[in-house]
């Protein structure tokens, strides 16, 4: 057997079930077993662990490592994603795939079916990764000061991705803070110091802090928000906590409708990054920020926070991967059925999950849905007429998308309308061509 395993899929639930039963976190059970935190979180997560930490581990929880192990060797879909095109043309074939002896259990995938709605459990089977982003996010929340910025349109899996870099931190000992700005209300917006005093109250609270702002915004007139801001860092919160702190800041778009904020707040995250280059302190505290568009609004690049830190741009799924969620959900599809799919809805994970749950429920079949997949009365119904209320909202969005369709030529859109087009999952660029992104807006908008 191979020197270093893999957890197969299909038993994670039940290790997960074993662990939380009986130890107050993954970390208190790394304690446990006198293993590195991240040893655990790697076995848990279906990576390679190094055999004898495996048996070792299956051994605390009474499973038979044996009928949980896979070896790496024994290659599934998302193993090819790394070195498939991501350009998704449907002629090119799949990889055929070897067998293999990690099936997903019936019963598993039965009794813990999801409907794809918003983020997803860390531990859910049915999350297909795009490697090498995962791991490379894995490594990279372990570095002091680190920051991470994920990229995708909407309903892409920013905030599961999110999730599960906050959960590796967890796991290696941080503090972690899961920051959404939509949950700020309008009146935080109405100018830079009180989103500013909003920002730092709600991380005090996060932290089960007294907020104590005024102590330190009683200078803001001469100093500044973002200097009282980096102050309250700097005196309050990471004196208070004597761990590191990965904050993660998810829906960080919505600051961009506010142009006398954003200089402000985005050159604030610039300087606590940039700050950990130079002083101790500011070592322990890690960032990550998911939003879903290009930065549209006018920031000065030298402070901007999206030009620094590994960038993570999450790319639709490729063939493999959506043949290897439709095995998770127990679907026996070949390469033809992917393709069709995909021709239909491209590889956007959501419209890719919808599809595939409602099929293993077999509340359709494939036919069906691609008959009605355009149309209100099919799966996308909900979806497609929230995507026709907002483009009603905002015409120019509705003929920037009908220039695309329509103009046998490139269209020229302006860089904010791309940008929103884009955020919404309507178009993509490739080859430096801006295009819709698949057949399912064309047929439905511009029938």
């Amino acid at each position: 057997m191979a020197r270093s395993v893999t957890l197969r899929k299909d038993k994670k639930a039940k290790v997960v079930q074993r662990i939380n039963g009986e130890f107050y976190s993954q970390q208190d059970f790394a304690e446990d077993l006198g293993f590195a935190a991240s040893t655990v979180s790697n076995f848990v997560n279906c990576r390679s662990v190094d055999r004898r930490y495996f048996i070792n581990i299956c051994e605390r929880l009474g499973l038979d490592w044996r009928e949980y192990a896979v070896s790496p060797n024994q290659l599934n879909l998302n193993n090819y994603s790394n070195n498939y095109s991501n350009n998704h043309n449907f002629t090119e074939p799949i990889p055929s795939i070897p067998n293999s002896n990690s099936a997903i259990d019936s019963d598993v995938v039965s009794d813990t079916l999801e409907y794809p709605e918003g983020q997803m459990e860390v531990d859910s089977l049915f999350y297909v990764e795009r490697p090498p982003i995962e791991q490379r996010c894995y490594e990279e929340i372990n570095k002091p000061g680190a920051l991470i910025r994920i990229k995708a349109p909407r309903q892409m899996g920013k905030s599961s991705l999110l999730a599960r870099i906050l959960h590796q931190a967890e796991q290696q000992g941080d503090i972690t803070i899961y920051l959404s700005l939509q949950a700020a209300t309008t009146r935080c917006f109405s100018d830079a110091e009180t989103f500013l005093k909003w920002f730092c109250a709600s991380l005090a609270r996060a932290l089960h802090l007294a907020p104590n702002l005024d102590e330190y915004w009683e200078l803001a007139d001469v100093m500044g928000g973002n200097l009282c801001c980096q102050d309250y860092f700097e005196r309050y919160l990471l004196p208070k906590i004597d761990k590191p702190i990965t904050l993660g800041l998810d829906e960080v778009d919505k600051v961009f409708e506010y142009p006398d904020i954003s200089p402000d707040f985005f050159g604030l995250l610039r300087v606590l990054h940039e700050e950990s280059k130079q002083r101790t302190i500011w070592k322990r505290l890690r960032l990550v920020i998911a939003h879903s568009t290009e930065v549209y609004v006018p920031i000065n690049l030298n402070q901007s926070p999206f030009n620094v830190g590994l960038p993570a741009e999450l790319p639709e799924f490729t063939p493999p991967q959506v043949l290897s969620g439709a095995k998770i959900h127990q679907i026996d599809w070949s390469e033809k059925e992917v393709l069709q799919l995909m021709e239909m809805v491209g590889g956007h994970p959501y419209l890719v999950r919808l599809a595939l749950y409602h099929i293993a429920r077999n509340d359709l079949n494939l036919n069906k849905l691609l008959e009605t997949a355009p149309t209100t009365t099919g799966i996308y119904g909900t979806y497609l007429r929230r995507i026709e209320s907002i483009l009603d909202e905002h015409p120019e969005l509705k003929a920037g998308l009908e220039e695309l369709v329509t103009n046998t030529e490139q269209a020229q859109l302006t860089n904010k309308t791309c940008s929103k087009l884009n955020a919404l999952g309507l178009i993509k660029v490739e080859d430096g061509e801006t295009l819709p992104s698949c057949k399912l807006y064309q047929q439905y908008f511009f029938k």
